[in-house]
Formats: C-alpha cells, structure tokens, sequence
C-alpha cells in the first residue's frame, strides 16, 4: 500500500503544549516521537511505502552527526520504505547522511529522496506531491497533495494538506491517531468530500 503524511518534526520541542501553529500536547518531544512512531506502525506495514512530504524533525545539537544520527535512529523504526521529499526544515546534510547508512528493505532501499516532488497516479487521478502548496490553476486531474502549513488549509478544492496537524482530517468518518499517515484510500476520500464541500460553498 502508499501512505502519505507530512511535517513529523520529530524532537521539534517548539511545537509542544497547545500552541497557534499546531496542537501537540506532549510534555516532552521524546513522548511526541514515541507517539507518532507507534501511531505510523499500527497503520502501515513493513512492505508498504510512505510518501514524507517534508519537514521530518527540527533537531539542533552538537555535533551535527548526532543530531543526524538521531533522526535516522527513529527512522529506522518506521514501518515501510520511506520516500522522503524536502522541506524547509529538511537540509541537505540530513539527506546525504541517510543516503550513506541506507540499506534494503523489500529489495529496496529504505530512503529514496526527492528534493521539490514526486508525481504518482493512483486510481485514475495523478497526484503531485511537494512539501509547498502549490497553485496548479487549471488541472482538473492533479492533486496537490502537501503539508508544511500545519492546522490551515489552502481554499482550493485541488490542494489537499496531509501534515500530522491537517485540519482536513475533518473530512474522514474516522480520523488518524495523531502521526498516522494516510493511506490512499483516505486522501481519495478526502478529495471528493473537499470538492462536495467546495461546491456547495459556491
């Protein structure tokens, strides 16, 4: 199966407690990380593959190789092949050093990166995914799927936020535990509710 999800920010302490930008309500980022990791492999099995669309930890100590280390420790843990897409907080250091300790998982590696996005067609529609929204204008067959604005969502029925803090989640029948990517499943249903939606407000 695919999943997608965005904006982890595993050990990012600033978006802890209840804040404007994002609700995480953990004391500690290590409850967080613990959190989302459970979450993500209660839902996604160790042959599928995730989409990160960016934004993948905000960890700022010294030396950096730790704080790499870090991250490709909790990495590690996460169900499936990840295909991990650069955002903001993601740098390129990061990258090269999971792309050094990469190994195989399913006869694949268990990082693939991308640094703007990826296009993947599923059922029909072809979905771009990119950290950014992005402003497709007249694309009546592209989804954007993305993260990297947290709770807010973008007023147009063609971008869908997939971030662990996405309000559109409120489309679902049965929303995600906290960090659960969505399966495919759950973004066509989110397209089509959005678009319902959408029209309706018109």
């Amino acid at each position: 199966m695919i999943f997608v999800t965005s904006d982890t920010h595993f050990f990012d302490e600033h978006l802890l407690g209840i804040t404007d930008f994002a609700v995480r309500p953990f004391l500690l980022a290590s409850m967080m990380n613990e959190a989302i990791i459970e979450n993500w492999n209660k839902v996604v099995d160790p042959s599928d593959t995730v989409y990160h669309l960016g934004d993948i930890a905000v960890h700022f100590i010294r030396p950096e190789r730790k704080a790499q280390q870090d991250v490709y420790d909790v990495l590690k843990r996460l169900n499936g092949n990840l295909v991990l897409i650069k955002g903001n907080h993601d740098n390129r250091d990061l990258f090269k050093y999971l792309a050094k300790h990469n190994y195989e998982v399913n006869g694949k590696p268990k990082f693939t990166f991308h640094d703007v996005g990826a296009l993947i067609k599923y059922d029909h529609r072809q979905y771009y995914l990119t950290h950014y929204p992005l402003m497709l204008g007249i694309a009546p067959k592209i989804i954007n799927l993305h993260g990297h604005i947290h709770h807010y969502a973008v007023n147009a029925k063609e971008n869908i936020n997939v971030g662990v803090d996405s309000p559109e989640f409120d489309y679902l029948t049965t929303k995600p535990e906290f960090g659960q990517p969505l399966s495919m499943a759950q973004v066509e249903a989110i397209v089509e509710a959005k678009k319902d939606d959408y029209l309706k407000r018109r």
